[in-house]
């Protein structure tokens, strides 16, 4: 049995990385028009916690150090004398591919977990017997 809860722990703990994951790409397409915003990413590292070895947890959040995107609008209220102002450094392309491997790396972690679930189900009715 101490398989099939080792496969829950690992499918489990993507579901969490990958719900992070998702989390910062959302908070980064709602972000794309905000003046000074740098785009957030979040790194996977492997869990020191517990005794399944192989699960991982959602890192650090780190910003994005590229230059923003200077707007120009002489009537924005935080433009600088050349009316001039810092946008945001969100590609929306960038976030929309990040979004779709997140979703379909979530979608594997979950099938893998209903499979394990379903193994040890079957294995239980099988015992009974």
């Amino acid at each position: 049995m101490s398989d099939f809860s080792d496969a829950l722990s690992l499918s489990s703990s993507g579901l969490r990385a990958q719900t992070q994951r998702l989390r910062h790409v959302a908070e980064n397409i709602a972000n794309t028009d905000t003046p000074g915003y740098r785009r957030k990413s979040v790194s996977f590292d492997t869990a020191m916690t517990g005794d399944t070895p192989g699960t991982v947890e959602a890192g650090r959040v780190r910003l994005d150090r590229s230059d923003l995107v200077q707007i120009f609008d002489p009537g924005h209220p935080m433009a600088n004398e050349s009316g001039h102002y810092d946008g945001s450094n969100v590609n929306l392309v960038i976030e929309i591919a990040d979004a779709r491997e997140a979703q379909r790396s979530y979608e594997a972690n979950l099938k893998m977990f209903d499979q394990a679930r379903q193994m040890s189900s079957s294995l239980m009715d099988l015992l009974r017997r």
